[in-house]
C-alpha cells in the first residue's frame, strides 16, 4: 500500500481515480504551513501540491519514507528540488497541462489593457458612464514581445497571430515552431515590442530581468503582461515607468510578493491585477489532475 498525501486541492475526478486504486491510501489535507506539513507527511511515500503548498527542505527532510513530490501545474518554484535531489527523491509536474490555460488568460489580459476593459468595468460599478475617458487601440497589426517562447509562449503566439500581430521573442534556447515567430535578442526585442508578455520561470538569472534599464529602452506607451511568475518583473521601477507613462498599461497575475504587501502597485490605475489565476480553468486543472493519476500510477506500478 502506498500512501498519497494530497496537499492541495486536486481535480474532483482526478481524486476520485486515485482512491479507486487499490493499491494507494489517499488522504486529502490541504492549507498546511510548513510546521504543520513536516509533522503530517512522514510516512507518506508520495505527495501532490498545486501552488499554495510550499514543499521546503524542513518538510522533505521530515518525509521518511517519501518517494514521489508532484507539483499539478507548471514550475517548480515552490518545491525544494535541491533538497529532495540529495535526497534522491524524484519531483515532477505536469508543465503541458495548463498551457492552453494560462496563454488564454495572458491574451485576454492583453486585449483587457488595451482597451481598458478593468477601468472600464470599475467605472461602470460606481454608476458612471464615462464613455469618452476609455478610448483603446486594436492589436491588430501591433508587435508583441514574448520573453520566454516553450509551450505558453507559443500557445499564445498562435492566438496573437490568428490576431493579425507581428510576434518576436526572446528565449535563451532555440524556440522550435512552425508559427511565424522571429526569434531576437533580448536588446532587440525590447525596443520593438508595442506589448511585452512574459513567459518563463523566475530563477537567479531571470531574477529582475526587466528593470528600469529595460523600461527606458522599451517604446513609449508599451504595455506589459506578466501571467508568468512574480520577482522576474522589477515591481519598483514597473511602478515608476507607470507614473512616468513610459508604461500605458500592466495587467499582472503573478508578483514578488503572494499575496502582495505592498498595494502600491495593484491600485495603479493603468494596472489591472489577478489573484494568480492563469492555471485555474476547469479543464486545465482537469488534465492536470489526470496527469498526476499517471504520474502515481507509473511511479508505484499501479
Amino acid at each position: 500500500m502506498k500512501k498519497i498525501l494530497l496537499a492541495d486541492a486536486l481535480d474532483k475526478e482526478a481524486v476520485e481515480k486515485l482512491k479507486a486504486v487499490p493499491k494507494f491510501e489517499v488522504t486529502v489535507k490541504t492549507g498546511m504551513d510548513e510546521a504543520e506539513l513536516s509533522r503530517t507527511i512522514p510516512g507518506f511515500n508520495a505527495i501532490v501540491v498545486r501552488s499554495a503548498t510550499k514543499v521546503t527542505r524542513k518538510v522533505i527532510e521530515a518525509g521518511q519514507g517519501l518517494e514521489l513530490i508532484i507539483r499539478a501545474g507548471i514550475g517548480l518554484d515552490n518545491i525544494d528540488a535541491a533538497a529532495a535531489k540529495e535526497k534522491g527523491i524524484p519531483v515532477a509536474n505536469t508543465p503541458a497541462a495548463t498551457s492552453i490555460s494560462v496563454a488564454e488568460h495572458a491574451f485576454g489580459l492583453m486585449l483587457g489593457a488595451v482597451r481598458q476593459h478593468g477601468p472600464a468595468n470599475l467605472s461602470m460599478k460606481a454608476h458612471k458612464w464615462e464613455k469618452k475617458l476609455f478610448s483603446g487601440t486594436e492589436l491588430y497589426g501591433k508587435t508583441l514581445g514574448l520573453i520566454g517562447c516553450g509551450r505558453i509562449g507559443q500557445e499564445v503566439a498562435r492566438r496573437a497571430i490568428a490576431f493579425g500581430m507581428k510576434v518576436v521573442a526572446y528565449d535563451i534556447v532555440p524556440i522550435k515552431s512552425d508559427l511565424a515567430i522571429k526569434q531576437v535578442p533580448l536588446e532587440d526585442l525590447i525596443p520593438q515590442a508595442d506589448l511585452i508578455s512574459l513567459h518563463l520561470p523566475k530563477t537567479e538569472q531571470s531574477k529582475n530581468m526587466i528593470g528600469a534599464a529595460q523600461f527606458a529602452k522599451m517604446k513609449k506607451g508599451v504595455i506589459l503582461v506578466n501571467a508568468a511568475r512574480g520577482g522576474v518583473v522589477d515591481e519598483k521601477a514597473l511602478l515608476e515607468a507607470l507614473n512616468s507613462g513610459q508604461v500605458r498599461a500592466a495587467a499582472l497575475d503573478v508578483y514578488d510578493k503572494e499575496p502582495p504587501e505592498d498595494f502600491n502597485l495593484v491600485d495603479h490605475p493603468h494596472v489591472t491585477a489577478m489573484p494568480h489565476i492563469g492555471a485555474a480553468a476547469e479543464e486545465g486543472q482537469a488534465r492536470a489532475g489526470l496527469e498526476v493519476v499517471k504520474i502515481l500510477k507509473e511511479k508505484f506500478g499501479a
